[in-house]
This record gives C-alpha cells, structure tokens and sequence, in this order.
C-alpha cells in the first residue's frame, strides 16, 4: 500500500513538472522566426520615441523580463532585443510608467492593446490605425495567459 502511494506521489509530480515545463517550452518551440536584426534597424530609423527595456524593474524576475531598445515610429513599435519566452505575450501602450502587475491592472481597460507577440529575438508590431503613440507614455509587455508582467519602458 505504501508503494502504491509513493509511486501515485511521485508519478503525480513527474506529471506536474512535464506539463510546468511544457507551458515554458511550447512557445519557444512554436515561435516564428524572428524579424531580421536589419529589417529591425531600418524599421527604427524613423523612430519619434525610444527607450529601453531593462531587467531590473520591480515586476520582472529570471522568468519574466526584457531587455533591449523599443523605437515607435508613427505605424510601428520596433524591439530590438529580448524576451523571456512565454505565451500569449501582448503589447500595450499605457500613460502612466508602471513596472510591475499591480501597477498595471489598475489601468489595463485604459491601455490600448497594440498586438501580440509571437518572437523572443525582437518584435515589430503595425499600431493600430487611429492610435497616436504620443497620447501615451509607456510600451509594455503583458503576459494574458497567466496576468503577468514582463516588461515596461517609459519613452516620454
């Protein structure tokens, strides 16, 4: 009987760290090519704003950060850098700086969602038509899946 419990334990565990590891590794394995690092650099040469994102915000740990510059152009956000892998990463433009999902959740319904993130290595994502990126303060990246921030740049 104790075998039974013991194996039903640790083949419960073995199943919960498969399906943990599976969640962190399906959107690595899944992700399309990311943009090239030229396309990138041209992409940001019109650039009205920059920033940068950075790891050592209150919000981001070793699962959930980024790094590099972020440019907004009139119809484009550009990323060159990188993120921690994860799925269902959105972009939002916000107005007030905030780095961590407590500040976020506040002004979420506020936030204008730019678009999904589907590349680690840099992103460009098209700003929906209608948005002015110069109403706004602050790029971010949210995860949806599990409500959690990943990073944040103040570029005005």
């Amino acid at each position: 009987m104790l075998r039974l419990i013991l194996m039903v334990i640790s083949h419960g565990a073995m199943l919960g760290i498969g399906f943990a590891l599976g969640i962190y590794f399906l959107p690595i394995l899944t992700a399309p090519e990311a943009p090239d690092a030229a396309l990138l650099e041209q992409q940001a040469q019109d650039a009205l704003f920059t920033a940068e994102f950075t790891r050592d915000l209150e919000g981001s740990d070793f699962l959930h950060w980024g790094e590099g510059t972020i440019s907004l152009t009139p119809t484009r956000i550009v990323h060159e850098g990188r993120l921690s892998p994860g799925p269902d990463y959105k972009v939002y433009l916000v107005s007030t700086f905030v780095e961590d999902e407590d500040g976020f959740l506040p002004l979420k319904d506020d936030a204008q969602l730019v678009g999904d993130v589907k590349s680690f290595d840099g992103f460009l994502l098209d700003i929906p038509d209608g948005v002015d990126v110069a109403q706004y303060t602050t790029v971010l990246v949210w995860c949806e899946s599990f409500g959690e921030f990943i990073t944040a740049a103040k570029y005005r």
